[in-house]
C-alpha cells in the first residue's frame, strides 16, 4: 500500500511539474533588461536594420540616416528585443546611394524622432519590427 501512495505521489509531482513548465514556456519571462550603447555589437546590426527598413518603407527619394542614439534597451528572453529611440535627419544622398551622406540644410532639412522595438536573434541574420513610431520636428 504504501508503494501505491509513492508510486501516486510520483505521478502528482512529475504532473504538476509539466504544467508549471508548460506555463512558463507560454508566459514571456525576461531573463535581463538594461540599457546598452550603441556601439554593443548586436545594438549597433539592429540599428542598422531599423535604419535600412525606415529608408525602405519611406516613400522620401533622400536617405534618412540615424544622427542621435537617445535610447536603447536591450530585453533578453529566448531571443532579444531592443527599444530603440533615435534621431534621424534627411541626408543629401538620393536612395539608394549611402555613402558620403551629410544631412540636409535649408528648405530640405527633416528631423524625425523614433522610437523602434525589435525582435531580433542577431546571430543568424533574423529580425522583425515589432512597433514603430515617428514624428517630424
Amino acid at each position: 500500500m504504501a508503494e501505491l501512495w509513492q508510486a501516486l505521489r510520483l505521478w502528482l509531482s512529475i504532473l504538476l511539474t509539466l504544467m508549471t513548465l508548460t506555463y512558463q514556456a507560454r508566459k514571456k519571462t525576461f531573463l535581463s533588461v538594461r540599457e546598452v550603447t550603441a556601439i554593443e555589437n548586436y545594438a549597433k546590426d539592429s540599428l542598422q536594420w531599423v535604419t535600412d527598413q525606415y529608408n525602405r518603407e519611406s516613400d522620401d527619394k533622400y536617405h534618412f540616416r540615424i544622427f542621435r542614439v537617445l535610447k536603447i534597451q536591450k530585453r533578453v528572453t529566448d531571443h532579444l528585443e531592443y527599444h530603440l529611440n533615435v534621431e534621424m535627419q534627411r541626408t543629401t544622398c538620393q536612395k539608394p546611394e549611402t555613402t558620403n551622406c551629410v544631412p540636409q540644410e535649408g528648405e530640405l532639412y527633416k528631423k524625425v524622432n523614433c522610437s523602434f522595438s525589435v525582435f531580433a536573434i542577431p546571430w543568424v541574420e533574423q529580425y522583425k519590427l515589432l512597433n514603430r513610431s515617428c514624428s517630424s520636428d
